[in-house]
């Protein structure tokens, strides 16, 4: 039985396509599909994306850290204060704060809680100190208190007293006693009177005199009346020159006007 024309197209057609699918089945298999290597390389990226982010962020950090320790500074560790020198027993006793430098003062002086005991010099062998002791007076002088001023250049007695006093051999001047206690020196006086603290401690002290003495001219100090200052007085007794025993090493005594 012949077939037609269209028939034969028909099959050869169909032949020939089957044959495609066939050959495209035989050499591409359906499995291949997942194991291409495009497929394989993206999918080892993706297994697992959570260990891939650990690892990345553990070497980014490792970097850095290597970088820090390159450019850091090793830390120093931080060295104790030195000690402290060991302050003198003039400086430990004196006033820790200037609020109240009086109630805790441990020096005395019995005999002047009516007045201001200062212990200077008028020497000017020492700048520092003549300035010092000269603004000091001048401070208190300001404030037209009863001042009793002790020359230890003048009289030697003075230096001995206030080495007593105090408890050490050398002392600094000037030195300040306010009603019979110790307050300390030129530097203490100054910040007491900036901080205001000086008129409160002088509260209560009778004025001094508004002009100076007429017989010394406030130096405190007048020729013995004695020996005229010579320190020598003729003793009818022995009928020999001895030694005044009125006035001091300078042949001085205290003015009996403005010091009694």
């Amino acid at each position: 039985m012949e077939s037609s024309p269209d028939t034969t197209s028909k099959l050869r057609y169909s032949s020939y396509f089957n044959r495609s699918v066939e050959e495209e089945v035989a050499t591409k298999p359906l499995y291949s599909l997942y194991t291409s290597p495009a497929l394989q390389r993206s999918a080892s990226i993706y297994t697992s994306p959570f260990g891939s982010m650990v690892s990345a962020g553990n070497s980014l950090k490792g970097k850095v850290r290597k970088l820090c320790s390159i450019f850091e500074s090793p830390k120093q560790l931080p060295t104790p204060p030195p000690p402290s020198p060991k302050p003198s027993k003039l400086l430990e006793f004196a006033p820790k704060s200037i609020q109240s430098p009086v109630a805790d003062a441990p020096f005395r002086l019995p005999g002047t809680e009516d007045r201001v005991v200062i212990y200077h010099t008028s020497l000017r062998g020492i700048r520092k100190t003549f300035q010092d002791c000269h603004s000091t007076r001048m401070i208190f002088r300001g404030f037209r208190v009863s001042v009793d001023e002790r020359d230890i250049s003048m009289d030697v007695a003075y230096r001995k007293e206030l080495q007593r006093v105090l408890g050490e051999s050398h002392v600094s001047l000037p030195q300040v006693f306010v009603k019979g206690k110790y307050i300390g020196g030129a530097d203490v006086i100054r910040q007491l009177l900036e901080a205001g603290e000086l008129v409160r401690l002088l509260k209560g002290l009778p004025l001094g005199p508004a002009k100076p003495c007429a017989n010394c001219n406030d130096m405190r100090f007048a020729p013995c009346a004695n020996c005229n200052g010579s320190r020598r007085v003729f003793d009818e007794d022995d009928e020999q020159r001895k030694r005044c025993t009125e006035c001091n090493e300078n042949g001085l005594v205290r003015c009996p006007l403005c010091c009694s």
